[in-house]
């Protein structure tokens, strides 16, 4: 029994290779099992349908155990039903609030309303087009688990296939902590004072030593330990959008605990990344293909050797833009253990979560018609 919590349990997740040393060992006590949308007539229809505005429970059982693999697949595809629109909650212990409430496509890694694969260690996104989605979470559970999946995409799913994988055991150990996640999304305003003043490109930038105004990744009340995030980007802008660092304040500081000293720092690359790159622990499956950084781009961090540790309260913010002066669409899924199943802040609602549109070639066309306008038309001018 031992070594079989160390395996599923630990520190809440546990490296490649702690798995294979522990994978030769014969357990007493425990029990694998799965709730999946296995056709149970035996014919071949292995799905469900949700239907618009519908909420159906796809996974409820009682007791203690540990959920160590989801995999969910959907149709009809996002060009018609939109992955941001359709809502994951799960409940643990008899709650009646959800400790994990996010879209399905942020969750696992696909941002926005794309399909695309993606490859770490706890998440994926695979073939097709990122179209099965697989999480490697522990998430223990004492009194019962519930997962619920939403519909507010203004469609019914007409078809939802999944796989709900699980251990079941008599008693999970006093230190087990439960599964959290939250997705937040905010357009973030530019400065007042600098307008869009990124590598001082309009003057001398200010300073930010406080946090304030930041992107919230999380707000955490209580004892626990942070592991990671989904980090989704949309710049109007062809500037890097990545000069924001990563403020984290633990147990009551005012000032950060950790203070991080850009975005693409704390996500592990270097000098404004704009090319596709999955590690297990971190990377960028998605990233734009336009000018500059204009467009979208997905990164991500796992702190799977590296947990962030917490006692009283945890309060993750990055600044949009060095000084928050950049206006950027940003949302982004968080994930974390607590000591027991705690509610979350509210997501945004369906208004709150509607996607910007990209900003295209004519736009910037007609922009440089109004500049031309503002100097006189002068047929010579150039743009600079």
């Amino acid at each position: 029994m031992r070594a079989i919590l160390t395996l599923l349990l630990g520190s809440a997740l546990c490296v490649r290779g702690q798995e294979l040393s522990t994978l030769s060992m014969i357990q007493q006590g425990v029990m694998s099992k799965r709730v999946s949308s296995a056709d149970k007539t035996g014919g071949g229809n292995d799905f469900i349908r949700i239907g618009n505005g519908e909420k159906k429970t796809i996974f409820e059982v009682k007791g203690a155990g540990v959920i160590d693999h989801i995999w969910i697949t959907m149709a009809p595809d996002p060009s018609v039903l939109c992955r941001n629109d359709v809502i994951i909650r799960m409940y643990w212990d008899g709650k009646d609030y959800p400790s994990v409430e996010s879209p399905i496509g942020p969750f696992f890694g696909q941002g926005w309303n794309e399909a695309y694969n993606y490859n770490s260690l706890p998440l994926s996104a695979s073939p097709v087009e990122g179209r099965g989605m697989v999480c490697y979470f522990n998430m223990p559970f004492e009194k019962g688990a519930r997962i619920e999946i939403e519909d507010q995409a203004g469609r019914d799913i007409d078809h939802f296939y999944y796989y709900v994988d699980y251990t079941a055991m008599d008693k999970l150990p006093a230190n087990a902590g439960r599964f959290h996640g939250w997705y937040n999304r905010q357009v973030t305003g530019a400065s007042v004072e600098e307008g869009e003043n990124e590598w001082g490109i309009l003057g001398k930038p200010g300073n930010n030593l406080t946090g304030k105004d930041n992107y919230v990744i999380a707000d955490i009340k209580g004892k626990g330990h942070f592991v990671g995030v989904n980090y989704y980007v949309h710049s109007p802008t062809p500037v890097w959008y990545g000069e924001g660092n990563d403020m984290i304040f633990i147990d009551g500081a005012k000032e950060p605990t950790l203070r991080g000293t850009g975005t693409e720092d704390y996500f592990n690359t270097a000098w404004c990344p704009k090319t596709a790159f999955s590690n297990p622990y971190y990377g960028y499956p998605r990233v734009n293909n336009d000018i500059g950084w204009l467009g979208r781009t997905h990164l991500y961090r796992f702190h799977i050797s590296d947990p962030l540790y917490f006692n009283k309260d945890f309060k993750f913010t990055i600044e949009h833009g060095h000084n928050n002066v950049l206006t950027l669409d940003l949302a982004s899924v968080a994930y974390w253990y607590q000591s027991e199943a705690s509610p979350i802040p509210a997501i945004p609602n369906k208004e709150g979560r509607k996607l910007k549109p990209f900003i295209n070639i004519g736009d910037i066309h007609r922009w440089r018609d109004a500049w031309r306008k503002s100097k006189g038309n002068d047929p010579a001018l150039w743009g600079n």
